[in-house]
């Protein structure tokens, strides 16, 4: 991948089922360019970090697009999986990239080198996973409502959890501090565990959330750790204090369909929402209210992705 210089600018971009990756001036609304996605829907959008490309998984394939140019291809390609690709993320230094999929595995993918390097089997469609801080675990969550933990240096699974009998968990977040680990499940309950110190070597509860009576759809955690966003098929995302043992603090009403995806930026005072109603806001997390829509999408919009670092 290219070593060149990150761009500055704060790049939001949102992805659904009208095939298309949209991105927004973030402080005007308006849509600047539009990549056609001919292969599937898009599932989720992940940002390099490095800034200088965004991922957007689809069915069944990940593709890489040039953030920085407006060459309408992809740049890059990977195919393994059999089935949609569910998540995406990215190491800390942008040397690797996870992947997990309902073909029921998960895969590790060295940028710097060609084809899949690890494959991990489950035993359910994967619904969500995420890298824990530490950089060497990696959190799944399944239709079967099985959670699993993959060590990577040992190159396995490493403990199991069924929070909630066999409904699927549906999203997991790890705080930035690693310290809380929360996840969702399709009956709108969140279970949030306190995390050991450098792994998840202890899972300690400390609290279930009834969010709402439905399917939350994503949950995550501020980077200040503040906030845990929940996002919902009732149409709203609510906001949890992290300090006042999740109290609800916020319900953000605006979204006319189910809410699928949700994003801090990396301030913490805003976040943005996609909705099946096809279109995305802006947030302002302090007065609960939207502030800017971004509208251009002719059908869902199921995941965006924002990276406003300097």
């Amino acid at each position: 991948m290219s070593a060149t210089a990150a761009p500055n600018r704060v790049v939001l971009a949102t992805a659904g089922y009208d095939h298309q990756i949209k991105f927004w001036e973030a402080s005007t609304g308006i849509c600047y360019r539009t990549i056609q996605y001919a292969d599937s829907q898009i599932n989720r959008l992940e940002i390099t970090p490095d800034k200088l490309h965004i991922a957007a998984a689809g069915n069944p394939q990940v593709r890489f697009f040039d953030i920085q140019s407006n060459t309408p291809n992809p740049v890059y390609s990977y195919d393994g999986h059999k089935s949609n690709v569910t998540a995406l993320g990215f190491q800390k230094d942008g040397k690797w990239m996870y992947t997990a999929s309902e073909d029921n595995t998960i895969k590790i993918w060295d940028l710097r080198a060609p084809g899949c390097q690890r494959n991990y089997e489950c035993t359910g469609s994967v619904n969500t996973a995420v890298l824990h801080p530490n950089q060497v675990e990696i959190l799944s969550g399944d239709q079967n409502g099985n959670i699993r933990v993959w060590d990577l240096t040992a190159n396995g699974c490493s403990r199991e959890l069924i929070p909630d009998g066999d409904n699927a968990i549906r999203s997991l977040s790890v705080a930035a501090d690693g310290s809380k680990v929360c996840a969702a499940n399709n009956p709108g309950k969140c279970f949030i565990w306190k995390l050991g110190e450098k792994d998840t070597s202890t899972f300690d509860p400390l609290t279930k959330i009834d969010v709402c009576n439905t399917y939350v759809l994503k949950t995550t955690f501020s980077q200040d750790g503040k906030w845990l966003a929940a996002s919902c098929a009732d149409n709203t995302t609510k906001l949890f204090s992290c300090a006042k043992d999740f109290e609800l603090s916020k319900m953000l009403h605006g979204h006319t369909r189910w809410v699928w995806d949700c994003v801090f930026s990396a301030g913490s005072d805003y976040l943005v929402t996609a909705s099946s109603d096809g279109s995305a806001k802006l947030w302002d997390i302090n007065q609960g209210d939207p502030i800017r829509n971004y509208s251009g999408h002719s059908k869902s919009i199921t995941c965006v992705a924002l990276n406003d670092t300097a």
